[in-house]
């Protein structure tokens, strides 16, 4: 907050390099001297004798003639700049706001005036009234107003209006991408709490590499899932495990269970193989069972097949072997179907028994 009112003030301070400067229209000698004599007293520090000066010349002028009205703004503009290095903000946001009734809207001095009320007013902690202001402000803008416009998108996340931050984020990415790693994590957050999954999504792959840490790639596979895109998740997730960027064990096995549920069982099978080749994965009936439904979900017969009848031969369960006999019968290979048939009935399936009676 220190900062950026150093900067406000900065700004509200420098209402011209000269009287000269700001002459149109026409000021008199006298206001003009009176103008850079309140002005260095502001330097000076002379604050409370700057708001009581500057505000009798403001009030008295402030219904005359098109350069008394002027003038007028002018001397507001200077009480602003004395508020605001008292930190009374709204007070100082007062001043501008009549600043602007004085002098014809839509100039590039009164749209000045709005920009700095706007700070003034968020510093103040009107918030609301400051969004209001600085939204004027973009209206009339003509030109590029990327800074003000990200401005926009940081206060009304802040005030958790995120539909209208999702807008204004749209707006500001028509100017370019975010260029710091601030702007970034606005707009994910913004995307995510507007509901805007798949751009949440775009916006995070695009930033994702191959130094990116864990962290970037867990989020931007879980951005994937809840934006109902498994199979991306799973190729998200699958490309962190392969660059040494996932490498828990709960990493490995939440990347079977993307693969199953994305749509690449096949993936899924090879990479509980090669666990099982490699130890990472202990044999037993729920790796097996997992590997076998796997490569039934890949609708590879072989392999499916195969496994299938591993499973069966560890847990030396009826209903496995009956499994493996149904599988191969639907695909076509009644030699395998007929043997785990008998292999079924010989540990007392009944229900087998109906199955091998037909061949």
């Amino acid at each position: 907050m220190a900062h950026e009112m150093k900067g406000l003030l900065c700004a509200v301070l420098l209402w011209g390099t000269s009287a000269a400067a700001l002459a149109a229209p026409a000021l008199s000698g006298g206001i003009i001297r009176d103008l850079d004599a309140a002005e260095q007293a502001l330097a000076q520090g002379r604050l409370e004798r700057v708001v009581e000066h500057a505000g009798n010349q403001a009030d008295r002028l402030t219904s005359g003639n098109a350069a008394d009205r002027y003038a007028s703004a002018l001397y507001r503009q200077l009480i602003a700049s004395a508020l605001t290095q008292q930190k009374r903000y709204a007070d100082a946001a007062e001043q501008l706001a009549q600043a602007q009734d004085s002098v014809e809207a839509g100039t590039a001095q009164a749209r000045r005036w709005l920009q700095e009320e706007a700070r003034l007013h968020h510093a103040a902690g009107q918030h609301d009234l400051a969004i209001t202001r600085l939204g004027q402000w973009l209206e009339g803008s003509a030109g590029s107003a990327t800074s003000e416009r990200w401005r926009m998108v940081d206060w009304l996340a802040r005030q958790e209006r995120w539909q209208e931050a999702a807008a204004q984020l749209d707006k500001a990415r028509d100017d370019g991408q975010a260029s710091d790693a601030g702007k970034r994590e606005l707009a994910l957050a913004v995307d995510l709490n507007a509901g805007r999954m798949q751009s949440a999504l775009d916006a995070l792959v695009s930033e994702l590499n191959a130094q990116s840490d864990a962290a970037g790639w867990r989020k931007a596979a879980g951005i994937a899932q809840r934006a109902g895109r498994s199979g991306v998740a799973a190729g998200i997730w699958d490309t962190g495990w392969q660059l040494g960027r996932l490498d828990r064990p709960a990493d490995y096995w939440q990347l079977v269970d993307l693969h199953l549920a994305g749509g690449t069982p096949a993936r899924a099978a090879e990479l509980l193989e090669a666990g099982l080749a490699e130890g990472r994965v202990v044999r037993s009936e729920l790796s097996l069972r997992l590997r076998a439904t796997a490569w039934r979900q890949a609708r590879k017969p072989s392999r499916a097949l195969a496994t299938q009848r591993a499973l069966a031969q560890h847990t030396r369960r009826a209903d496995e072997w009956r499994t493996l006999g149904q599988l191969a019968y639907a695909w076509g290979e009644d030699d395998q179907a007929k043997s785990a048939f008998e292999h079924a009935v010989a540990l007392g399936d009944t229900r087998a028994e109906k199955w091998l009676a037909g061949f």
